[in-house]
């Protein structure tokens, strides 16, 4: 049985890191900053962290109706995802994951487009 993405990085203790290094980059962007001012983002980590496990095969998940009723009221724009994209593709390549790797879960969370865009 082969390894997910998950497993080969290291699990939970990584993909924690990787979204704390994430979100660094996310409140250095002026076009996305502003969706996090009164946001506790000890708890948004803890949620992200999830959701990247989930798309890199590990044990959480969210179901697509979940991740379109917690975007719903946010407004995000396709510009603001595609940042947020290229944020956490910059942040895997930082990590030293394969490119191969960085496909498979970049590709992952660009199929859920749809569901977080709503303005």
């Amino acid at each position: 049985m082969a390894l997910t993405i998950f497993d080969r990085y290291g699990g939970f203790a990584t993909v924690r890191k990787i979204v704390s290094a994430f979100y660094g980059k996310v409140l250095d962007s002026p076009l996305l900053v502003h969706h996090f001012e009164d946001v506790d983002m000890r708890r948004l980590v803890d949620h992200q962290a999830r959701f990247v496990s989930s798309v890199m095969g590990g044990p959480a998940s969210y179901s697509d109706d979940h991740l379109r009723r917690i975007h719903a009221r946010h407004g995000i724009t396709t510009e603001e995802f595609r940042e947020m994209v290229d944020l956490l593709e910059e942040t895997l390549e930082d990590f030293d994951f394969a490119e191969a790797d960085i496909r498979e879960v970049i590709g992952q969370v660009r199929r859920r487009e749809g569901l977080v865009v709503s303005a």
